[in-house]
């Protein structure tokens, strides 16, 4: 093979590294010794979901009396095995939460946003918008930005920028603007949203659940959050946009941008209309229903999947009736949304398995995860509050480089950092914290994220042109995580 044929070389896939994680796992199962740890307060009685965890006791821990065997290769009878991880983590846990709660909530929530997404009624509305922003040039980045962060608080929006980087990209040239920028006002502003949400159902809702405290709680102050990191992205955006447009030769795409201004054209075409305003209302009428079924009534995961499944289906039929979509459409929109985010699924639940192959995650019975967690505990415990969080801060930055699915890191290392912040004298509200903010804004220049490399790839960016770019962007985004962090110990957020 040539140089010039040569494949370059890949991160390995996220069940790939799940798959050696599980290995080391079981290997861990062999070498390190089960311990539990009694709990200073009983989780509160609830119908249903037990929506806290009592509080370990860091002095109680100790090693099982019995020499632990070590899992099998394979196991009968429903037990726990090396080759029973993926089956035994999808079917674990109950309708409350993980697993198969949360594989169940993710597939009928992503089938829902597949029905709404398909109906074009958010494509045409951004559209529309841009439409009518262009005669007010100076709100243009502005309004797109906030408009795209919040689509990643909402409701996760990540991949659907590369489309509408394809539909800014000409409309950003003709204005003067470069690709760079047109990456900033989509993907980077739906990772900025994604990172500091108060309500996604795919990064802070799955956290909470499994960190098992009360869905949405904590609001106030990632709502500040957004709103600092939201007007921090816009005004580094203008910036940028500006001495582009000053100076268009200093842009780092500028050549590549040249050939695209003679190949595209700047106009932009739409159709929306009042079923799109309809669909668009129903959708925003739909989260507030959710919001206040979850402040008012205590609504957690499976009314939340149902309120979701119900939003999708009464858009589908409006869809339906308004000539937008046929019903057999409505189904594929279903389908295609469920199975976009089937991987992600999986990923729950089969590093629930590697949970189980640890030993489980109940505190209060033998397992390696128990004395894993208490020399982290030990570790970190030699370190001032603050510090500890930081450091949680960093290793889900870090972790995120190799498993870029929020959903899928929050169930690797969820299980393990919120009695971790039992153990440091730490809310576990900072905890899902420190999750959220390191899962989302690393998605920003990490060549595993889908995502960006689709985005680049449609404004012909090289990853390596972007990283030239991006490093300083992003050194500002971990200040700013980190300066909120340190906020969230100095307040004892909870």
């Amino acid at each position: 093979m040539t140089p010039s044929t040569k494949q370059p070389a890949q991160m390995p896939d996220a069940f790939v590294i799940l798959f050696f994680v599980m290995i080391l796992a079981a290997l861990a199962s062999y070498l390190i010794p089960a311990g539990s740890f009694s709990l200073t307060e009983l989780p509160a009685a609830t119908e249903g979901a037990i929506k806290a965890k009592g509080k370990l006791d860091p002095q109680s821990f100790q090693f099982a009396s019995e020499q632990q065997q070590g899992v099998p290769l394979f196991a009968e009878g429903g037990g726990i095995g090396f080759f029973n991880y993926a089956f035994e983590g999808l079917v674990s846990g109950n309708k409350w939460g993980s697993a198969v709660g949360v594989v169940a909530f993710i597939l009928l929530t992503g089938g829902a946003f597949g029905i709404i997404m398909k109906t074009g009624a958010i494509h045409n509305g951004i559209v529309a918008l841009i439409e009518k922003t262009r005669r007010t040039e100076f709100l243009f980045i502005p309004l797109m930005f906030a408009l795209f962060s919040l689509g990643g608080a909402v409701f996760g929006m990540g991949e659907e920028a590369i489309a509408f980087c394809i539909i800014l990209l000409p409309l950003m040239l003709a204005l003067g603007y470069d690709a760079i920028t047109t990456v900033l006002v989509t993907y980077v502003a739906t990772q900025i949203g994604f990172a500091t949400s108060w309500m996604n159902p795919f990064n802070v809702a799955i956290a909470q659940g499994i960190a098992e405290i009360p869905l949405l709680s904590g609001a106030e102050l990632r709502y500040g959050m957004w709103a600092v990191f939201t007007l921090f992205g816009i005004v580094y955006t203008m910036r940028y946009a500006a001495r582009i447009k000053a100076t268009p030769e200093s842009s780092l795409s500028f050549h590549t941008d040249q050939r695209l201004r003679q190949q595209q054209s700047s106009s932009v075409q739409h159709r929306y209309n009042g079923l799109d305003s309809l669909i668009l209302l129903l959708f925003f009428a739909g989260l507030c229903w959710i919001i206040w079924g979850v402040t008012q009534r205590e609504y957690y995961i499976p009314e939340i999947a149902s309120q979701f499944f119900t939003i999708g289906v009464v858009i589908g039929m409006v869809a339906v009736l308004g000539n937008r979509m046929r019903v057999n459409e409505v189904a594929d929109g279903f389908k295609q949304g469920a199975a976009e985010l089937l991987p992600a699924a999986l990923i729950v639940g089969m590093a629930k398995g590697i949970v189980l192959i640890l030993g489980g995650d109940n505190a209060e019975q033998p397992s390696v995860l128990n004395t894993l967690l208490f020399y982290s505990g030990q570790a970190l415990g030699d370190f001032p509050a603050w510090l500890s969080a930081w450091l949680m801060l960093v290793l889900q930055s870090i972790f995120n480089f190799f498993v870029a699915s929020g959903s899928g890191q929050a169930a690797l290392t969820m299980p393990l950092i919120a009695p971790l912040s039992d153990m440091l004298g730490l809310s576990r509200q900072i905890a899902v914290l420190a999750f959220q903010l390191g899962d989302g804004l690393t998605n920003c220049i990490i060549p595993t994220s889908a995502a960006l490399i689709g985005c680049l790839g449609v404004v012909r960016v090289d990853w390596s042109v972007w990283l030239r770019f991006a490093w300083k962007l992003q050194l500002w985004l971990f200040a700013l995580a980190s300066a909120f962090m340190l906020l969230a110990v100095a307040i004892n957020y909870q």
